[in-house]
């Protein structure tokens, strides 16, 4: 159940980064045809791509942990025996969760200091901008979860786009 939760939950974040992605194209292209057609840049597009940057970069490494996307040290464990392979592996796991979770814990610190102030352009909290690094980091911590469960186990992770 906990991991059909997360291949939903992951694909989930995977649609939204790609509709973030498809907008953050949308306002660049505003951005230029007000530049050099109008002559009239608008302010808010900038601000709004850089906002959903984040967001997109954020939802997309969360999502590169749960399909092992990311980059690992792959070589290495071809070298030892299986036994010593699924140990290390596992400290792997708990590592990237110790990293969600401080993600998470600092990500939301930082939200909240800043959350009283406006992006000047959109006139929404700047706060936005730090929430997807504490969003990341609890999905790193349940995906990390989940592929430590799937290695006592001795299963594999199936990637959320099958």
């Amino acid at each position: 159940m906990f991991t059909r939760f997360n291949a939903a939950l992951a694909k989930f974040c995977m649609v939204v980064a790609v509709i973030g992605l498809l907008v953050i194209v949308a306002c660049v292209l505003i951005q230029v045809f007000g530049r050099y057609v109008l002559n009239d840049t608008p302010t808010w597009a900038e601000a709004l791509a850089l906002v959903l940057v984040l967001w997109v970069t954020m939802l997309g490494a969360a999502v590169g942990v749960r399909d092992a996307g990311h980059i690992g040290m792959e070589s290495l464990l071809v070298w030892v025996s299986e036994r010593l392979r699924r140990k290390l592996e596992i400290v792997i796991h708990l590592l990237s969760a110790l990293f969600g979770a401080m993600m998470a814990w600092q990500g939301t610190i930082l939200a909240e200091s800043v959350m009283g102030y406006k992006i000047p352009t959109l006139g929404l909290p700047e706060g936005l901008n730090h929430v997807p690094v504490a969003v990341a980091g609890v999905l790193i911590v349940l995906f990390s979860i989940e592929h430590i469960i799937a290695l006592v186990k001795g299963e594999e992770v199936i990637p959320s786009w099958y």
